[in-house]
């Protein structure tokens, strides 16, 4: 397994690459919700984020990383939706064209915020082995830069300018829980925090029915890649070696939560602080929700960080309509 190669002084600096494209996003609070689970909640909504995702933060520090000759022929990407978007975005800041790869299973809306930030969309099967293929075939032929989903130190540090901002807005935090898909954020989050504040407990949160991470960290290898479940379809994705490697050193602990869970904790979130929030977004929140005795014990009194990903939903196609 390769040593982490992420730094706070790769994040810092991304903080200022990126400083004037991407948004500060704000933290909610809700008294409801502090006396539901007897904890003191911040959630930072990257659902308010540029493109509706956190992932704005990594793909635009990966696109301005990249020398103009390196851009010539464009960019390209592979992702469920939320990535793909913030390339887009990312590309069309930097005036080149790019080209994302996305599964057939995507839902419409992310396929049309894709499409709407002016990339062009090429469809593969539902698996991580097609989507890899796709986007390496593409780059074969056209020689466009590829920006990996997570599997890149810039992206990485990129997302981790997220926890500095929730660090300055919210310095006294006793826990954080992120999503964990491939594990790019989470390995940004956990690089910033355990550098600047070390006694904070990082918890990566993914669906029980896509818990290669959960068994990855435990096992300290990556397990086989098998095609997940989840109605989570932003943390379909697999750790790298890379993102394994970091979590390993850096994360406290990860725990999975039920689809059920999602959807009952996406729509209180819905509810009650009043924000889109996707499923995806909403799986740390059902950690909380879903907590056995020992963890609500651990966090009765904490003050505890919640990463809202993203709010890129289908109207159409709500889990509880």
């Amino acid at each position: 397994m390769p040593d982490p190669d992420v730094t706070l002084a790769a994040i810092e600096r991304a903080r200022e690459r990126i400083a004037d494209r991407v948004r500060c996003t704000p933290i909610l609070h809700n008294e409801t919700l502090d006396t539901l689970l007897g904890a003191h909640l911040s959630f930072k909504c990257e659902c308010l984020q540029q493109t509706g995702a956190f992932k704005a933060r990594g793909a635009v520090n990966a696109v301005f990383s990249l020398s103009d000759d390196r851009l010539r022929a464009g960019v390209v990407t592979h992702s469920s939706g939320n990535h793909g978007a913030a390339v887009a975005y990312a590309a069309r800041l930097r005036g080149v064209p790019a080209t994302v790869v996305m599964p057939t299973n995507s839902s419409a809306a992310k396929f049309d915020a894709v499409r709407d930030l002016g990339a062009r969309i090429l469809t593969c099967e539902p698996t991580l082995t097609a989507r890899e293929a796709r986007a390496a075939q593409f780059v074969a032929e056209t020689g466009a830069a590829f920006v990996h989903p997570y599997d890149d130190p810039d992206v990485i540090a990129g997302q981790g300018t997220l926890a500095l901002e929730l660090l300055q807005q919210q310095p006294d935090l006793d826990w954080v829980l992120v999503p964990v898909g491939g594990g790019g954020l989470l390995s940004g989050v956990a690089t910033a925090v355990k550098a600047l504040r070390p006694q904070i407990r990082v918890i990566g949160v993914e669906p029980a029915r896509a818990d290669d991470a959960a068994r990855s960290f435990r096992l300290g290898s990556l397990v086989p890649y098998q095609v997940p479940d989840t109605i989570a379809d932003g943390l379909r994705g697999a750790l790298s070696e890379r993102t394994l490697a970091i979590i390993r050193q850096r994360v406290d602990e990860i725990v999975t939560v039920s689809e059920q869970g999602i959807v009952a904790a996406m729509r209180t979130l819905w509810e009650r602080l009043k924000v889109t929030v996707e499923a995806s977004s909403a799986v740390p929140f059902a950690a909380l929700l879903e907590a056995p005795p020992a963890m609500r014990e651990a966090i009765c009194g904490r003050r505890v960080g919640i990463v809202l990903t993203g709010g890129n939903v289908d109207l159409k196609t709500l889990p509880w309509s």
